[in-house]
């Protein structure tokens, strides 16, 4: 008896058939095979990708020595033919699905369901990852068969096929670990013959496998319902393992930030918690022993404040050693200064000076010696002294994140200067990477693998003793010493990481730094407004307005925070090293006119230099308060007398009644009543109200033509200093 079947009963009784394929193929039936000599940072990505999946993977090679070369080298990769074909010799069940691929430059993307359900669509035994480029044997070309679309030659990375027919794949190899792998499965393929005996075809489409070399501008990331694909644009496919072969390391990084789901839009980082090395519940004695490693290697503003917040850090000192490294003379007495008042808190501390005839690169390599060497040293934390460390938790959450090379982000205000590269140029430089300006600008938050970190690092001992263990990391004959130890540290496949999970601080511009005064952070209002005013403006100064700091002792007078007390100590200590005291006369060449009505014993801010950065405070810090509190006017704080006064009862005690040439005059007391000087203030002689304390940092603002005229009150002892401007509009 005959049976007719329409199109539409024969394409569902073959759409039943192909999924009783799959249910067999899901029952345990797919094993992936891969090769790791040992376990590095790109064979852990690997492998949480595999478990992400639930992929049953079984390792090859573990504990041996790698003989088969590498990308950098010539054609290797025998050892992973030696190792597949033995280990194929165990597997029995002739109809396992054996997957084989590379490991340490290797994501998956998607799951075995997806995989097996395209393996099967491929209706071959064995399919072979492709390329766009042949390799390692150009003559070969002329014997590649054409196919209808996509990539025509094969590659070794990724394959998969029956076990059956892997076996007779590999049963003709006799060669060496360091013989090529890709030539000899090439051969197979382009030998029509072994082909179709082995029942070989290609992934052409690059649905199941994604080689990058050849292809970096057909592979996107795609961002779908809280998981990241790697589309390939060119064919419309997403393929299931992500492969960063030869010269693509870096694009399988980048990759590999996100896919298959590291970090999504719905959830963010969702592997910033895995496989962390708590610090919390240890004693002090339990913390991990650091080397710290400080670098000066030029003039930086700020070096006291960095040795301030070095003590801030929240670890136990007696478990950090410093290794100070300073090639600037100007900062020695700071450095040796900071060394003669906290030496003993630390477990060691050992300094290296301007006069021991060390330079910049050897230095780095020492202090990693310095690490490297000490059996107990667990982690070296390199910090440039330009680096600005604003959270006292940084070294704890560096060392709780476990990664083999880890940087806090740090920034420069106002810039998308940060101290990671996101991505390289061809030669070698900086380039942006797409999400970059994200990850600064905190959009996208998280622990990212990049290729080059700089100013502050941590890195592990064991990555120094191991991957990282040549004497000289540091010196190359054509890139920066920073830049050749990423480079280092990319060729060994140690991952550098940078975190902006928390904010951690940032880094000072050492730009136009002079070193002829006595305080030359003073001058950096404009290099570095940041560190200059947590520096120089009073802490209470934010809170004036919110907190109704704002006293008005008299009529139209108001008195409020403005100075820090280091920065009164460092104007008077600045002034008194200039020494450079006008006598009191009324004659005066340093103004316009030459006559001075109401002298006093000054200097000029523009005789030191500082007239630039003093209009810069006086807009910064004055103009907002004078238009606060005298509504609907506004300053361009024009002032062409700014000065600091002394008054010593031997020299000038006093100031006689007067008006001031000025719409408002800016009063800042330097120095305190009772400590420094006795008597002093100010009296407005209409109001018949005087100030006879004046707080140090704390500013008078006062009308100064017409209504408020003022007299000096006398200083019967010490010496008193204060800031004056007279500003116009």
């Amino acid at each position: 008896m005959c049976y007719s079947v329409t199109n539409a009963q024969l394409k569902q009784l073959l759409q039943l058939n192909f999924q009783s394929c799959l249910i067999q193929f899901e029952k345990g039936k797919l094993l992936v095979l891969t090769v790791a000599t040992e376990e590095t940072d790109g064979f852990r990505r690997f492998m949480r990708s595999a478990r992400h999946f639930n992929y049953t993977v079984k390792v090859l090679g573990k504990g041996e020595k790698w003989n088969g070369g590498g990308y950098m080298s010539p054609p290797g990769g025998g050892q992973k033919v030696r190792l597949l074909k033995a280990a194929l010799e165990e597997v029995t069940e002739e109809d396992k699905v054996i997957l084989f691929t590379d490991s340490y430059d290797v994501v998956f993307a998607s799951g075995p369901k997806e995989l097996l359900k395209k393996f099967q669509q491929a209706r071959h035994k064995v399919v072979f990852s492709s390329e766009t480029l042949i390799w390692p044997d150009r003559h070969l070309e002329d014997k590649h068969p054409y196919p209808r679309e996509g990539n025509r030659f094969l590659g070794s990375g990724g394959f998969m096929g029956y076990a059956a027919n892997l076996k007779e794949l590999v049963a003709d190899w006799k060669g060496k670990d360091n013989d090529s792998d890709q030539l000899f499965y090439t051969r197979v393929y382009i030998d029509p013959v072994k082909r179709k005996a082995v029942n070989i075809t290609l992934d052409n489409k690059c649905r199941l496998f994604q080689n990058l070399n050849g292809a970096l501008d057909e592979v996107v990331l795609k961002f779908e319902d809280g998981r990241v694909r790697a589309r390939n644009v060119l064919y419309d496919t997403l393929p299931v393992t992500i492969h960063g072969n030869g010269p693509t390391k870096l694009q399988i990084n980048y990759l590999g930030n996100y896919i298959p789901a590291l970090w999504t839009f719905e959830t963010g980082c969702t592997v910033c918690s895995e496989d962390l090395r708590p610090l919390t519940g240890l004693k002090e004695t339990e913390y991990p022993l650091v080397v710290i490693g400080i670098f000066i290697q030029q003039p930086t503003p700020f070096v006291s404040v960095f040795f301030e917040r070095l003590l801030k850090l929240k670890y136990p000192k007696n478990r950090l050693r410093l290794f100070i490294f300073n090639q600037e003379p100007h900062h020695e007495n700071q450095v040796v200064s900071f060394v003669k008042d906290h030496e003993t808190e630390y477990q060691g501390v050992k300094m290296i000076g301007p006069d021991d005839g060390v330079d910049a690169i050897e230095s780095r390599n020492l202090g990693f010696a310095e690490c490297r060497e000490d059996i107990d040293c667990e982690y070296f934390f390199s910090v440039d002294i330009e680096v600005v460390l604003t959270n006292a938790d940084t070294l704890r959450i560096l060392i709780e994140l476990n990664k083999s090379l880890v940087a806090p982000m740090m920034t420069k205000p106002g810039k998308l200067w940060t101290n990671f590269w996101g991505a390289l140029s061809e030669d070698g430089y900086y380039a942006r990477s797409e999400d970059y300006v994200d990850i600064v600008q905190g959009r996208r938050v998280g622990i990212w693998n990049v290729p080059y970190v700089s100013h502050v690092y941590l890195v592990k001992a064991s990555v120094l003793r191991d991957e990282l263990s040549a004497e000289d990391l540091f010196h190359s004959e054509t890139l920066d010493p920073d830049m050749s130890f990423c480079r280092h540290a990319r060729d060994q496949g140690v991952f550098m990481h940078v975190t902006n999970l928390h904010t951690f601080g940032r880094v000072l511009s050492t730009e136009n730094y002079q070193t002829k005064h006595l305080h030359n952070d003073l001058w950096q209002i404009f290099e570095n407004p940041t560190d200059w005013a947590e520096r120089y403006i009073h802490e209470n100064y934010t809170r004036i307005m919110k907190d109704k700091l704002i006293e008005t002792p008299c009529p139209d007078v108001y008195w409020f925070p403005i100075f820090s007390e280091v920065a009164c100590t460092h104007l008077v200590e600045e002034m008194e090293h200039f020494g450079q005291w006008s006598g009191g006369a009324n004659v005066d060449k340093r103004i316009q006119g030459g006559y001075e009505n109401v002298p006093t014993i000054d200097i000029h801010m523009n005789q030191v230099g500082y007239e630039k950065e003093w209009h810069k405070f006086l807009l910064e810090y004055i103009a907002p308060i004078t238009e606060k509190m005298y509504p609907g006017y506004y300053t361009r704080c024009t002032s062409y007398l700014n000065f600091v006064v002394r008054y010593k009862p031997d020299e000038q005690p006093l100031l006689k009644p007067h008006h001031d040439a000025s719409t408002f005059t800016i009063n800042i007391a330097l120095n305190s009543k009772g400590i420094d000087y006795q008597g002093g203030g100010c009296r407005f002689l209409r109001y018949n109200c005087s100030i006879q304390a004046p707080r140090k940092g704390w500013a008078l603002m006062h009308p100064g033509r017409l209504t408020h005229y003022h007299e000096g009150l006398p200083t019967t002892g010490g010496v008193r200093y204060i800031a004056v401007s007279f500003v116009d509009p």
